[in-house]
């Protein structure tokens, strides 16, 4: 009864998105995006759309995201939001997490991408045009992927800090103190290959066309290019997606190495109590703020 309850739920708000979006304007972009899609279609095989693009689009999607938190770190006005702000970026360290992010992507995650074909393949995904779906079914699929994403990389992640494994593993992820946006993916190749399982998942479980898999990679990329920026920047548009974790709470466990496990939410955090050294230093932080105004004023 309560599945039959939750479906008829589903349905319903899927019904009421529809009948909305038939009331909002065209989509400009819509036609050149068709366009570019047969034109892709037309020109290259699936093997290729499926490897080298996905390829693409990882590469593209993750150093164009990086630029914003680069630049900012010339930005005087911008320091103010940095978050660890006796630890600033070195070129030596950004050197050092450039090499490793290509060895990684190239040697690592390449080999994953060709199996994309063979995925799509198995499991009869298709390419076509006329079969994508509609933009907010993207859009939730997406989010249905982050939920499974963020519940495995919590626990797996958890894991990765034991002290029996921690330095052989996740230490490497751990070199920088104070993340930056680029470091978002460096990492030893075994600690890739273990939190990345969670990216496929959802894949697994929602992928009805093959443009989820390139909306999920870049959904993905933002979240986590996002929370290892090193800045908490207002009004960033990730903050209106309900119990997102945000910069402030990834660079805490970067700070204090303890908590703050999950990748994209705060709930597994707060369900197993992962969460109280941040909520403790949060209310230190505020109580110091208070005192500094009362000081000032």
């Amino acid at each position: 009864m309560a599945m039959n309850d939750s479906v008829n739920i589903l349905n319903s708000a899927y019904l009421a998105v529809e009948y909305i979006d038939s009331f909002l304007p065209d989509n400009p972009l819509q036609q050149p995006f068709k366009n570019a899609w047969n034109y892709m279609l037309d020109n290259y095989t699936k093997f290729q759309i499926a490897t080298w693009g996905s390829l693409i689009v990882h590469e593209v999607s993750y150093f164009l995201l990086c630029v914003p938190g680069f630049i900012f770190q010339f930005i005087p006005y911008m320091q103010k939001y940095k978050i660890q702000q006796d630890k600033p970026e070195t070129w030596e360290k950004q050197w050092k997490c450039f090499k490793t992010l290509l060895f990684n992507h190239f040697f690592i995650q390449l080999p994953l991408i060709c199996g994309t074909y063979y995925f799509t393949e198995y499991f009869n995904i298709p390419y076509e045009w006329e079969e994508m779906p509609r933009w907010y079914v993207v859009v939730a699929q997406c989010f249905g992927c982050a939920v499974i994403e963020d519940a495995w990389h919590y626990f797996l992640h958890r894991l990765l800090h034991h002290k029996r494994i921690y330095k052989y593993i996740h230490k490497v992820h751990h070199e920088f103190v104070s993340p930056f946006g680029m470091q978002a993916e460096y990492a030893h190749p075994l600690e890739t290959l273990i939190l990345g399982t969670g990216f496929f998942i959802g894949i697994v479980v929602f992928c009805n066309h093959v443009v989820l898999l390139w909306a999920w990679v870049i959904c993905r990329l933002m979240e986590t290019i996002d929370v290892h920026s090193g800045y908490d920047v207002p009004l960033n548009p990730l903050h209106l997606v309900p119990f997102y974790a945000g910069a402030r709470f990834h660079d805490f466990h970067h700070m204090n190495f303890i908590g703050n496990y999950a990748s994209t939410f705060t709930w597994w955090d707060r369900i197993f109590g992962t969460d109280s050294q941040f909520i403790a230093y949060q209310e230190k932080e505020k109580k110091k703020q208070c005192i500094t105004k009362k000081k000032t004023n």
